[in-house]
């Protein structure tokens, strides 16, 4: 067990269907995540490790296991208060962007943080921040539809980081893009992590767990392996001044 951890699970399982049918999605998974660490967990389609994300995101819920959050468990909460860690405390990055067509860039990384409580004028100064930083300030006014598919994913990344989450969860962030935008994201996760953000990653692109600290190779809803990165992925480089 870490000291630090900022997100644990312990036995944690998801299963689907019953007797002969029964699939065993997330099979009695154990982990710990320090904060300021990135975890990069990879494995075949089908393996169990977009499942897992959800899990641990509170998106789905467990069959049995334990889960915490800095402390605080979160498998046994009511929806309301659920809702409100996943607001206030975790970013989420999805493989199909999510963004609202219909609310330009900095209007969708705006719109956790006024969810949240925080006034529009704050809210609009955190999305303009946050866009400069993954560097889309000159396209803060255009919708998705405008923007390239990399350019939607670093908008998703920005507003993954509006309400300043304890850690971000990335499920597949490199799935739907090009070489050129599967560069540019990654750099830009590698600079996540140099700048302290807490992150757990799951895909299939080795470019992309390469900026890890920690690789974990998932089969069949069990962890496997795991491999710690040390400083390998620092080649990559960083994006000068994304933090806070």
């Amino acid at each position: 067990m870490t000291a630090n951890a900022v997100l644990r699970a312990a036995g944690l399982r998801k299963e689907y269907g019953r007797g002969a049918a029964l699939v065993r999605a997330v099979d009695g998974v154990d982990l710990d995540v320090a904060a300021g660490e990135a975890v990069a967990i990879v494995g075949a389609s089908g393996c169990g490790k977009s499942t897992l994300l959800h899990l641990l995101g509170g998106l789905e819920r467990a069959s049995g296991g334990e889960l915490s959050m800095a402390g605080e468990r979160f498998d046994t909460m009511s929806e309301t208060r659920l809702a409100r860690l996943r607001r206030n405390a975790i970013g989420f990055v999805f493989q199909g962007f999510h963004l609202v067509d219909e609310l330009t860039a900095a209007e969708n990384v705006e719109l956790p943080a006024l969810l949240a409580g925080v006034s529009p004028r704050a809210a609009r100064r955190r999305a303009a921040d946050l866009l400069e930083r993954v560097g889309l300030a000159d396209r803060s006014r255009h919708l998705p539809s405008a923007l390239s598919g990399g350019q939607r994913q670093r908008v998703a990344v920005a507003r993954a980081l509006v309400n300043r989450p304890l850690v971000v969860l990335a499920d597949e962030p490199t799935g739907n893009l090009d070489s050129t935008a599967t560069t540019d994201v990654l750099r830009l996760f590698d600079g996540l992590r140099r700048n302290g953000h807490t992150l757990v990653i799951v895909t299939h692109d080795s470019r992309i767990a390469a900026t890890s600290d920690r690789l974990i190779t998932m089969r069949d809803g069990a962890f496997v392996d795991e491999t710690r990165l040390g400083g390998g992925a620092r080649r990559l480089g960083s994006l000068a001044g994304l933090g806070g």
